[in-house]
């Protein structure tokens, strides 16, 4: 007999885990809903869109919005290059790519690595300017003499504030000092040439 109570006990047991397991998938169906309810009536984000929405909303002939971009560029004392932009001005329609350049000469003798901090003006047009493309990414190399074209691709976001008109994109190159002292330790070891033994 006790054979049969432990195999109750088991089908019991075994049975509490399927009702368990079931319900749990149950509820992560059901989380769904309620997490859509709780995004759109408390928090105010509407998440879902029809297709349909999605296509008319594409479809949609917005006003052509033209927004003037306004590019600057430096570098700091130490660091011995030019650096421009190739365009000072650029009229962008918001939610478009576009690409600009910069022109970038190293005036010293030697090799340097420069790395550049972007900025933009306003300030709270930074968050609606999005770089897709950009040499400030990583840190620039320059031979001595060499000069560069540096590319920046960009997009301004649809949702810039209205009464934002123009936005100012700025670069300011700092020489790397690890970096160019690590580029000319490399630099030395390759022209040295090897003692004999």
């Amino acid at each position: 007999m006790s054979d049969d109570v432990q195999q109750k006990k088991n089908s019991a047991g075994l049975a509490k885990m399927v009702v368990v397991a079931i319900f749990a998938f149950g509820l992560t169906f059901a989380l769904v809903p309620l997490y859509r309810i709780a995004c759109e009536k408390v928090f105010g984000i509407r998440l879902e869109r029809t297709a349909a929405e999605g296509v008319a909303d594409a479809k949609a002939p917005a006003a052509k919005r033209v927004i003037t971009v306004q590019f600057d560029g430096g570098v700091n004392s130490k660091l011995p290059w030019d650096f421009t932009p190739n365009q000072v001005t650029m009229q962008v329609v918001p939610g478009e790519q576009y690409e600009t350049t910069y022109h970038a000469r190293n005036t010293a003798q030697r090799t340097i690595v420069g790395s550049a901090v972007p900025s933009v003006a306003p300030a709270r047009a930074s968050g609606y300017f999005s770089k897709t493309e950009c040499f400030c990414f990583t840190a620039q190399t320059l031979q001595a003499g060499e000069v560069r074209e540096m590319p920046v691709r960009f997009i301004v976001d649809p949702n810039l504030p209205a009464d934002v008109k123009t936005i100012t994109l700025s670069y300011t190159f700092f020489k790397n000092d690890t970096l160019t002292a690590q580029a000319q330790g490399t630099a030395k070891a390759a022209t040295t040439p090897a003692s004999a033994p």
